[in-house]
Protein backbone atom coordinates (compact mmCIF):
# COMPACT_ATOMS: atom_id res chain seq x y z
CA UNK A 1 0.00 0.00 0.00
CA UNK A 2 1.43 3.41 -1.02
CA UNK A 3 2.01 6.10 1.56
CA UNK A 4 -0.52 8.85 2.08
CA UNK A 5 0.22 12.41 3.15
CA UNK A 6 -1.64 15.40 4.52
CA UNK A 7 -0.98 19.10 4.56
CA UNK A 8 -0.70 21.03 7.81
CA UNK A 9 -4.12 22.69 7.86
CA UNK A 10 -4.89 25.84 9.85
CA UNK A 11 -8.36 27.34 10.32
CA UNK A 12 -9.09 31.07 10.42
CA UNK A 13 -12.36 32.22 11.99
CA UNK A 14 -12.47 35.88 11.06
CA UNK A 15 -13.99 38.67 8.99
CA UNK A 16 -13.42 39.29 5.28
CA UNK A 17 -11.50 42.40 4.13
CA UNK A 18 -12.50 43.39 0.60
CA UNK A 19 -9.23 45.33 0.31
CA UNK A 20 -7.27 42.12 0.88
CA UNK A 21 -4.88 43.42 3.53
CA UNK A 22 -6.35 42.12 6.77
CA UNK A 23 -8.83 39.57 8.12
CA UNK A 24 -9.42 36.27 6.34
CA UNK A 25 -7.42 37.40 3.32
CA UNK A 26 -4.30 38.19 5.38
CA UNK A 27 -4.70 34.96 7.33
CA UNK A 28 -4.93 32.75 4.25
CA UNK A 29 -1.96 34.51 2.64
CA UNK A 30 0.06 33.99 5.81
CA UNK A 31 -0.86 30.31 6.13
CA UNK A 32 0.06 29.71 2.49
CA UNK A 33 3.33 31.66 2.67
CA UNK A 34 4.42 29.55 5.66
CA UNK A 35 3.60 26.25 3.98
CA UNK A 36 0.22 25.56 5.60
CA UNK A 37 -3.13 24.73 4.01
CA UNK A 38 -5.54 27.52 4.92
CA UNK A 39 -9.21 26.99 5.70
CA UNK A 40 -11.77 29.56 6.81
CA UNK A 41 -15.00 30.38 8.58
CA UNK A 42 -16.09 33.91 7.69
CA UNK A 43 -17.73 35.82 10.55
CA UNK A 44 -18.47 39.08 8.69
CA UNK A 45 -18.05 40.75 5.31
CA UNK A 46 -16.61 44.24 5.52
CA UNK A 47 -16.73 47.10 3.01
CA UNK A 48 -13.10 48.04 3.33
CA UNK A 49 -10.03 49.28 1.48
CA UNK A 50 -6.70 50.85 2.42
CA UNK A 51 -8.52 53.98 3.64
CA UNK A 52 -10.70 52.19 6.19
CA UNK A 53 -13.96 50.36 6.90
CA UNK A 54 -17.27 51.89 5.80
CA UNK A 55 -19.69 49.02 6.44
CA UNK A 56 -20.14 45.50 7.81
CA UNK A 57 -22.49 42.63 7.00
CA UNK A 58 -22.47 40.24 9.96
CA UNK A 59 -22.80 36.53 9.17
CA UNK A 60 -25.40 34.76 11.37
CA UNK A 61 -23.95 32.68 14.19
CA UNK A 62 -25.41 29.41 12.92
CA UNK A 63 -23.78 29.89 9.51
CA UNK A 64 -20.41 30.61 11.12
CA UNK A 65 -20.84 27.56 13.35
CA UNK A 66 -21.65 25.44 10.31
CA UNK A 67 -18.51 26.59 8.50
CA UNK A 68 -16.37 25.67 11.50
CA UNK A 69 -18.00 22.29 11.99
CA UNK A 70 -17.53 21.06 8.43
CA UNK A 71 -13.85 22.03 8.47
CA UNK A 72 -13.27 20.42 11.87
CA UNK A 73 -15.10 17.22 10.88
CA UNK A 74 -13.36 16.77 7.55
CA UNK A 75 -10.03 18.62 7.22
CA UNK A 76 -9.09 18.64 10.92
CA UNK A 77 -6.81 21.67 11.32
CA UNK A 78 -3.68 21.50 13.45
CA UNK A 79 -4.25 25.01 14.82
CA UNK A 80 -6.94 27.70 14.83
CA UNK A 81 -6.83 31.49 14.65
CA UNK A 82 -9.87 33.52 15.74
CA UNK A 83 -10.22 37.14 14.66
CA UNK A 84 -13.34 39.31 14.46
CA UNK A 85 -16.16 38.06 16.71
CA UNK A 86 -18.91 40.65 16.52
CA UNK A 87 -21.62 39.47 18.94
CA UNK A 88 -22.20 37.48 22.15
CA UNK A 89 -24.19 34.91 20.19
CA UNK A 90 -21.29 34.34 17.84
CA UNK A 91 -18.80 33.93 20.69
CA UNK A 92 -21.03 31.30 22.29
CA UNK A 93 -21.50 29.49 18.97
CA UNK A 94 -17.76 29.37 18.28
CA UNK A 95 -16.98 28.13 21.79
CA UNK A 96 -19.65 25.44 21.56
CA UNK A 97 -17.83 23.87 18.60
CA UNK A 98 -14.25 24.37 19.73
CA UNK A 99 -14.82 23.04 23.25
CA UNK A 100 -15.04 19.59 21.65
CA UNK A 101 -11.44 19.94 20.41
CA UNK A 102 -9.44 20.98 23.50
CA UNK A 103 -6.23 19.50 22.07
CA UNK A 104 -6.12 21.95 19.12
CA UNK A 105 -4.26 25.22 19.92
CA UNK A 106 -6.30 28.41 19.46
CA UNK A 107 -4.82 31.88 18.90
CA UNK A 108 -7.40 34.61 19.54
CA UNK A 109 -6.82 38.08 18.10
CA UNK A 110 -9.67 40.14 19.63
CA UNK A 111 -10.35 42.56 16.77
CA UNK A 112 -12.57 45.35 18.11
CA UNK A 113 -11.93 48.64 16.32
CA UNK A 114 -10.47 49.19 12.85
CA UNK A 115 -7.48 51.42 12.22
CA UNK A 116 -9.86 54.04 10.82
CA UNK A 117 -11.89 54.00 14.06
CA UNK A 118 -14.84 51.85 12.89
CA UNK A 119 -16.23 49.75 15.75
CA UNK A 120 -16.26 46.11 14.67
CA UNK A 121 -18.10 44.46 17.58
CA UNK A 122 -21.26 45.06 19.57
CA UNK A 123 -20.70 46.89 22.87
CA UNK A 124 -22.10 44.03 24.97
CA UNK A 125 -19.72 41.44 23.50
CA UNK A 126 -16.64 42.00 25.69
CA UNK A 127 -17.81 40.05 28.74
CA UNK A 128 -18.87 37.11 26.57
CA UNK A 129 -15.51 37.02 24.81
CA UNK A 130 -13.82 36.82 28.21
CA UNK A 131 -16.16 34.10 29.45
CA UNK A 132 -16.39 31.94 26.33
CA UNK A 133 -13.23 32.41 24.27
CA UNK A 134 -10.48 33.35 26.73
CA UNK A 135 -10.52 29.92 28.45
CA UNK A 136 -10.19 27.97 25.18
CA UNK A 137 -7.47 30.20 23.69
CA UNK A 138 -3.84 29.19 24.07
CA UNK A 139 -2.92 32.84 23.48
CA UNK A 140 -4.81 36.15 23.21
CA UNK A 141 -3.08 38.86 21.12
CA UNK A 142 -4.65 42.31 21.63
CA UNK A 143 -3.11 45.54 20.40
CA UNK A 144 -2.91 48.48 22.82
CA UNK A 145 -6.40 49.80 22.06
CA UNK A 146 -7.92 46.35 22.54
CA UNK A 147 -5.88 45.70 25.69
CA UNK A 148 -7.14 48.97 27.18
CA UNK A 149 -10.71 47.76 26.69
CA UNK A 150 -10.08 44.23 27.94
CA UNK A 151 -8.03 45.32 30.98
CA UNK A 152 -10.17 48.42 31.69
CA UNK A 153 -7.17 50.75 31.99
CA UNK A 154 -5.15 53.30 30.07
CA UNK A 155 -1.85 52.06 28.60
CA UNK A 156 0.98 54.51 27.98
CA UNK A 157 4.14 52.60 28.94
CA UNK A 158 5.61 49.12 28.93
CA UNK A 159 4.85 49.01 32.66
CA UNK A 160 1.19 49.66 31.86
CA UNK A 161 1.32 46.82 29.33
CA UNK A 162 2.60 44.47 32.04
CA UNK A 163 -0.23 45.49 34.37
CA UNK A 164 -2.81 45.06 31.61
CA UNK A 165 -1.44 41.61 30.81
CA UNK A 166 -1.71 40.68 34.49
CA UNK A 167 -5.33 41.81 34.59
CA UNK A 168 -6.13 39.80 31.48
CA UNK A 169 -4.65 36.59 32.85
CA UNK A 170 -6.69 37.15 36.01
CA UNK A 171 -9.83 37.48 33.86
CA UNK A 172 -9.34 34.06 32.26
CA UNK A 173 -6.53 34.24 29.66
CA UNK A 174 -4.17 31.29 29.61
CA UNK A 175 -1.57 33.57 28.03
CA UNK A 176 -1.57 37.05 26.52
CA UNK A 177 0.70 38.89 24.10
CA UNK A 178 0.01 42.63 24.17
CA UNK A 179 1.31 44.24 20.98
CA UNK A 180 2.95 47.60 21.60
CA UNK A 181 3.17 48.87 18.04
CA UNK A 182 1.05 51.94 18.83
CA UNK A 183 3.50 53.25 21.45
CA UNK A 184 5.76 55.93 19.97
CA UNK A 185 9.50 55.32 19.97
CA UNK A 186 12.43 53.93 17.99
CA UNK A 187 11.93 50.49 19.54
CA UNK A 188 8.74 48.46 19.79
CA UNK A 189 7.90 46.19 22.70
CA UNK A 190 5.39 43.34 22.99
CA UNK A 191 4.60 41.95 26.44
CA UNK A 192 3.92 38.23 26.97
CA UNK A 193 2.50 36.84 30.21
CA UNK A 194 0.89 33.50 30.99
CA UNK A 195 -1.29 32.33 33.86
CA UNK A 196 1.74 30.77 35.56
CA UNK A 197 3.41 34.17 35.82
CA UNK A 198 5.97 33.60 33.08
CA UNK A 199 6.75 36.96 31.47
CA UNK A 200 8.77 37.86 28.40
CA UNK A 201 9.36 41.14 26.60
CA UNK A 202 9.85 40.96 22.82
CA UNK A 203 11.57 43.97 21.24
CA UNK A 204 12.05 45.09 17.65
CA UNK A 205 13.06 48.22 15.77
CA UNK A 206 10.21 50.45 14.60
CA UNK A 207 9.85 50.65 10.81
CA UNK A 208 8.61 53.90 9.25
CA UNK A 209 5.98 52.95 6.68
CA UNK A 210 2.32 53.37 5.74
CA UNK A 211 2.14 49.70 4.76
CA UNK A 212 1.04 48.18 8.05
CA UNK A 213 -2.56 47.22 7.27
CA UNK A 214 -3.23 43.72 8.59
CA UNK A 215 -0.13 43.52 10.77
CA UNK A 216 -2.04 42.20 13.80
CA UNK A 217 -4.00 39.67 11.76
CA UNK A 218 -0.79 38.49 10.12
CA UNK A 219 1.04 38.10 13.43
CA UNK A 220 -1.70 36.01 15.07
CA UNK A 221 -2.18 33.82 11.99
CA UNK A 222 1.60 33.32 11.71
CA UNK A 223 1.72 32.21 15.36
CA UNK A 224 -1.09 29.72 14.62
CA UNK A 225 0.72 28.46 11.53
CA UNK A 226 4.02 27.95 13.33
CA UNK A 227 2.25 26.11 16.16
CA UNK A 228 0.47 23.94 13.59
CA UNK A 229 3.88 23.12 12.14
CA UNK A 230 5.00 21.76 15.51
CA UNK A 231 6.65 24.70 17.29
CA UNK A 232 6.02 25.48 20.95
CA UNK A 233 4.26 28.75 21.76
CA UNK A 234 7.37 30.77 22.59
CA UNK A 235 9.18 29.70 19.43
CA UNK A 236 6.05 30.31 17.35
CA UNK A 237 5.81 33.89 18.65
CA UNK A 238 9.47 34.60 17.90
CA UNK A 239 9.23 33.15 14.38
CA UNK A 240 5.95 34.98 13.71
CA UNK A 241 7.39 38.33 14.81
CA UNK A 242 10.38 37.85 12.51
CA UNK A 243 8.08 36.89 9.62
CA UNK A 244 5.95 40.01 10.11
CA UNK A 245 8.99 42.28 10.36
CA UNK A 246 10.41 40.88 7.12
CA UNK A 247 7.01 41.12 5.41
CA UNK A 248 6.81 44.81 6.37
CA UNK A 249 10.36 45.53 5.17
CA UNK A 250 9.72 43.68 1.89
CA UNK A 251 6.66 45.85 1.21
CA UNK A 252 8.15 49.24 2.10
CA UNK A 253 8.49 50.50 -1.47
CA UNK A 254 5.08 49.36 -2.75
CA UNK A 255 2.00 51.58 -3.03
CA UNK A 256 -1.34 49.78 -2.79
CA UNK A 257 -4.25 52.21 -2.52
CA UNK A 258 -4.22 55.69 -1.03
CA UNK A 259 -4.10 54.73 2.65
CA UNK A 260 -2.41 52.04 4.71
CA UNK A 261 -1.09 49.39 2.36
CA UNK A 262 -0.61 45.66 3.08
CA UNK A 263 2.46 43.66 3.98
CA UNK A 264 4.34 41.54 1.45
CA UNK A 265 3.21 38.15 2.75
CA UNK A 266 4.99 36.21 0.02
CA UNK A 267 8.52 37.62 0.32
CA UNK A 268 9.85 34.07 0.88
CA UNK A 269 6.88 31.77 0.44
CA UNK A 270 7.09 28.03 1.11
CA UNK A 271 5.61 25.09 -0.75
CA UNK A 272 2.76 23.38 1.09
CA UNK A 273 4.36 21.09 3.68
CA UNK A 274 3.29 17.43 3.59
CA UNK A 275 3.29 14.97 6.48
CA UNK A 276 2.85 11.23 6.24
CA UNK A 277 -0.65 10.22 7.31
CA UNK A 278 -0.86 7.36 9.77
CA UNK A 279 -3.38 5.93 12.23
CA UNK A 280 -1.89 7.77 15.22
CA UNK A 281 -2.09 11.12 13.44
CA UNK A 282 -5.72 10.52 12.56
CA UNK A 283 -6.71 9.47 16.07
CA UNK A 284 -4.98 12.48 17.62
CA UNK A 285 -7.30 14.93 15.88
CA UNK A 286 -10.65 13.23 16.38
CA UNK A 287 -13.20 15.28 18.41
CA UNK A 288 -13.61 14.72 22.11
CA UNK A 289 -16.57 12.54 22.99
CA UNK A 290 -19.48 14.50 24.57
CA UNK A 291 -19.48 11.94 27.37
CA UNK A 292 -15.87 12.65 28.40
Amino acid sequence: MSKQFRYTAVLSIAGSDSGGGAGIQADLKTFSALGCYGTSAITAVTIQNSLGVTGIHRIPADIVQGQIKVVMDDIKPAAIKIGMVHSPELAVAIAAILNAYPQIPVIFDPVMVSTSGYRLIESNTIATLQKELFPIASLVTPNLDEAEILAAMKISTVGDMKEAASRMTQSGCNAVLIKGGHLKGTDLFDVYLDKNGIEKIFSSVAIETQNTHGTGCTLSSAIAAFIGLGNDLGTAIEKAKLYVQQAIISGLDVKTGEGHGPLNHFFDSQNLIKHELNLNTRLAILPKSPDC
